[in-house]
């Protein structure tokens, strides 16, 4: 399947509307709108991630792939429903729709970076060196994202929401492993009044 942008700007969503993948129209803050923006926001934070350069060739790989994948998830989020086809003038229309190898993909990337790092003993702080800390960005946003899903009062593709809650295990994941220096946990309560003279 291929997608033709032959015009840029078409002066269509002017009033503050815009289509759907279905082609009905829906103010730019409807929710679903504001799902699979979110969705491209994290896109695009990703790709800020790769813009450094600083990728080990596998982790390159996986985060493009990721890319491409979060374009289905947008297709599937733009288009009410979760049905693979649709009737249009007629005609059935299959729809992309995000299926459960998506999030399979990810548990399994999940897995094999998660065994070669050490057990977690608190929550860490993002930093880490600019690829961790573009990473826990996305990480962030990921989750925004997944909140913006689920906010969508009409049926969405339940893989959808399964993926983003996936992705962001991942990128925490990504963000450990592309630690440059120990990792700084979080230690609650350090500075408060009751905390310890050495904390």
């Amino acid at each position: 399947m291929t997608v033709n942008l032959t015009r840029i700007y078409t002066r269509l969503g002017d009033q503050g509307e815009t289509h759907l993948g279905d082609m009905s129209r829906v103010a730019k803050t409807d929710p679903r709108v504001e799902a699979y923006g979110t969705v491209d926001e994290l896109n695009a934070t990703i790709g800020l991630a790769r813009s450094l350069g600083a990728a080990p060739e596998q982790l390159e790989r996986w985060l493009a792939r990721i890319q491409n994948d979060l374009f289905d998830l947008g297709a599937d989020l733009c288009v009410p429903g979760t049905a693979g086809a649709s009737e249009r003038k007629g005609k059935a229309r299959t729809r992309l729709r995000v299926e459960p190898s998506y999030t399979t993909w990810l548990e399994q990337a999940c897995d094999e970076v998660n065994a070669k790092l050490a057990p977690l003993r608190s929550f860490i702080l993002p930093g880490g060196g600019p690829l961790a800390a573009h990473l826990h960005l996305a990480r962030t946003v990921c989750r925004r994202a997944e909140r913006r899903a689920l906010a969508i009062e009409e049926e969405v593709n339940p893989e959808v929401i399964r993926y983003l809650n996936r992705l962001s295990d991942l990128l925490f994941i990504l963000a450990r492993a592309a630690e440059e220096r120990p990792e700084e946990l979080w230690r609650p309560g350090a500075h408060s009044e009751a905390a310890p003279p050495d904390a």
